[in-house]
């Protein structure tokens, strides 16, 4: 039985080769693990790597959150080698990042100019990129989540730059990879193969695992890296979860630390909410990651900046904090 009103047909659209497509960002722009990053200082990074180091040696999770810019930033190596030492817990990331992901482990290049497609209602559509539609209903069917489905459908792929892929290498070393997808956001949605039912079940599969990651977090870390909804909203929400459970068995999730990297200026005390009169109050990394879920123990700290710079500054800082441990 269908609804009362007209649906689009789908297979009206026309759906084009990737070889057509103009990619703004070629396999040039991803850095080398040690490349010389762009200039970034701030005295709390030290902090960060500090309580990094800590979580990983008590096994607190240590928890990355990114929007998809920080992949177009050109950070893929890094994030690996910070996974093969074991740094991170998991990463959550959202559809778009799984799409370039693919985009540059197939053809080693991704992205497509909104302002040059959007014209001629060719922007998103093709035909390549659609395969991961049949991918995500592969990850439904096997009731994996669909980061784990996805990498390892890539790691098993003849592309040519899989090793480029973050979803690939978070598969062979064990740390999973949370794709949080909201209908309608991505350019997969548009094809007439997405199957709104598959990616809703793969992806609230990944929300579980996330959760399940996040009961650990008493003592850990959580960074968020230029995500401003589906970052806060999602751990919020995991947070609720895993509090509920923490708090029957007479536990709690209190003493943790948030670290938030953004292009966002936040003005004055960003630890403390700004009144709903001003617009920053509805930036919601800072106050749901850098207020509210801290307010109880935990602590947080603001840095403004591009992920090509701050990125690879934490991963330096870091690095330094593990060296100096030993």
């Amino acid at each position: 039985m269908s609804g009362k009103y007209p649906l689009f047909d789908r297979n009206r659209l026309s759906v084009r080769p990737l070889g057509e497509r103009v990619h703004d960002l070629q396999l040039e722009r991803w850095m080398q693990v040690d490349e010389a990053p762009l200039p970034f200082e701030h005295p709390d990074l030290a902090h960060v790597a500090r309580r990094w180091a800590g979580a990983q040696r008590t096994g607190s999770s240590r928890i990355l959150m990114m929007g998809a810019h920080l992949l177009r930033a050109g950070t893929n190596r890094q994030i690996i080698d910070l996974m093969a030492r074991g740094a991170l817990s998991v990463i959550a990331m959202n559809g778009a990042g799984m799409i370039h992901d693919y985009e540059l482990a197939r053809i080693g290049a991704t992205t497509e100019s909104v302002a040059r497609y959007i014209r001629e209602g060719q922007f998103g559509l093709w035909k390549e990129t659609g395969e991961l539609n049949d991918w995500i209903r592969g990850a439904a069917a096997s009731g994996e989540g669909l980061g784990e489905h996805i990498g390892r459908r890539i790691l098993e792929s003849d592309f040519p730059y899989r090793d480029l892929s973050v979803l690939a290498a978070a598969y062979r070393l064990n740390v999973p990879v949370t794709i949080h997808c909201g209908i309608g956001y991505d350019i997969l949605h548009e094809h007439p193969n997405c199957d709104g039912a598959a990616l809703g079940s793969a992806s609230y599969t990944d929300f579980l695992i996330f959760t399940r990651v996040v009961e650990q977090l008493e003592g850990g870390l959580l960074l968020s890296f230029g995500s401003a909804i589906m970052g806060p909203e999602v751990y919020l929400k995991a947070l609720a979860m895993a509090r509920n459970v923490a708090h029957q068995e007479g536990r709690s999730i209190r003493h943790f630390t948030t670290a938030v990297f953004d292009m966002v200026p936040i003005h004055g005390d960003y630890r403390k909410e700004l009144p709903k009169s001003d617009p920053g109050y509805y930036f919601r990394p800072h106050k749901t990651m850098l207020v509210r879920t801290v307010a109880d123990g935990g602590e947080s700290f603001y840095f403004s900046g591009e992920h090509r710079a701050t990125f690879p500054a934490l991963r330096a800082a870091y690095l330094r904090e593990m060296e100096s441990a030993r």
